[in-house]
C-alpha cells in the first residue's frame, strides 16, 4: 500500500492497519439488485424462437395414446424435435445415454435432434424414446401442466438462475465503471473494458505482460501519463477461491509494475472477513487495495488523477 497521505484526507485514516481495519469494517454485505434474480429479457427472447412449436405440443396434453399421437405429430410438424431438449431443461442437440452396463460392456444410445424436413422411422422412434423415457410424455399424459408455453417459461428461468454468480460479477464491473466512466470524462482520460495485451498494444502501443494468452483484465485506464490495470470481484462467502485469487493478483502486480504500470485491486464482499489474512498479504504487497466504500470516496480517483 502506498500514498497514506490520500487516505488520511479521504477517510481520516492515518496508516497501513488503520486504512485496512477501514477496508474490512466497510465490506458489503451484497450488491444485489433486481436484475439478479431474472434476466427476462433473455428467457422470452429463448422463447421467441421456439414458441410456435411449443403450442403445438399442446395438442399431446391429455391424449392416451401419446406416443403414437406423437409420431403423427412429429411427421406434420418436424421443427416440432429441435425443442425436445429445452423441455428436460438442457439447451445441447446431441445426447449419449448410458442405456445399459454390465461386466462385459457399456451400452450407449445416441439421440440427436435436428431441424430437418423430415425423418426416418428410427429418427422418429428414438425422438419418441428420448421424450418418453426422459419423462416429459407421461407428464403431458397427465394433464399435470395446461400450456407447454408456461411451462417452458418455467424452465428458462430456471436455467437462467444458474447465471447469477456471474451475474454479481458483471455487477461488481458495472459499478466500479460508473466511477471509472465519470471519472475519465470529467477529465478526458481514456479507458477499455476486457484489456488484453493485444488491445492495449494497439490502443496506446504499451507492452503489457501476462501469465496466460487469454488473461482479460477488466479495465485499462491512461491518463496521460501512466496504464492503470484495474481488476474487480465480489465475495458475498468464503473459500479457497478469495486466497488463490489474492495470491494471483501479487503475482500479476510484479508483473505489471516491470512493465512500468499502475495496478489497482477493487474487491468487495463479506466473504473478506473470514479470509483476512491473505487479503492483508496482498494489501501490503501491491500498491492499491480498495473497495467500494473507498472508491466512492473518491479515493481511486485520487489514485489516478494524481497519479499515484
Amino acid at each position: 500500500m502506498i500514498s497514506t497521505n490520500v487516505y488520511k484526507k479521504r477517510l481520516q485514516r492515518n496508516n497501513p492497519d488503520e486504512v485496512f481495519a477501514y477496508l474490512i469494517d466497510t465490506l458489503k454485505e451484497t450488491i444485489t439488485k433486481w436484475d439478479y434474480f431474472v434476466n427476462w429479457t433473455k428467457v422470452f427472447k429463448n422463447l421467441k424462437s421456439i414458441e410456435v412449436d411449443l403450442n403445438i405440443l399442446n395438442y399431446l396434453i391429455g391424449k392416451p395414446q401419446i406416443k403414437k399421437e406423437f409420431i403423427s405429430l412429429l411427421k406434420q410438424h418436424p421443427s416440432v424435435a429441435r425443442v425436445i431438449p429445452i423441455l428436460v431443461a438442457c439447451r445441447k442437440s446431441k445426447y449419449r445415454i448410458l442405456s445399459d452396463y454390465g461386466y462385459n460392456d457399456f451400452i450407449y444410445e445416441d439421440f440427436v435432434f435436428q431441424n430437418i424436413a423430415s425423418f426416418t422411422d428410427n429418427e422418429l422412434k428414438k425422438i419418441v424414446s428420448f421424450a418418453s423415457k426422459s419423462g416429459f410424455l407421461k407428464l403431458l399424459a397427465s394433464k399435470r401442466i395446461k400450456s407447454v408455453v408456461d411451462y417452458v417459461i418455467g424452465v428458462e428461468v430456471g436455467l437462467d438462475s444458474n447465471g447469477r454468480k456471474n451475474r454479481t460479477g458483471k455487477r461488481m464491473e458495472g459499478i466500479v465503471e460508473f466511477f471509472i466512466k465519470d471519472i475519465c470524462t470529467r477529465n478526458k482520460y481514456e479507458y477499455i473494458t476486457q484489456a488484453t495485451s493485444q488491445k492495449v498494444k494497439e490502443k496506446w502501443n504499451l507492452k503489457l505482460t501476462v501469465d496466460k494468452s487469454s488473461r482479460k483484465i477488466d479495465f485499462a485506464v491512461w491518463n496521460g501519463k501512466g496504464l492503470y490495470l484495474i481488476e474487480t470481484n465480489f465475495y458475498g462467502g468464503g473459500g479457497s477461491k478469495l486466497k488463490s485469487t489474492a495470491g494471483e493478483y501479487q503475482t500479476m502486480f510484479d508483473y505489471w509494475k516491470k512493465d512500468g504500470h499502475k495496478f489497482i485491486w477493487v474487491t468487495d464482499g463479506i466473504g473478506w472477513k473470514t479470509t483476512h489474512r491473505p487479503l492483508r498479504e496482498t494489501f501490503n504487497h501491491i500498491d492499491h487495495l480498495l473497495n467500494l466504500k473507498m472508491v466512492s470516496s473518491k479515493i481511486l480517483e485520487d489514485i489516478i488523477t494524481q497519479n499515484i
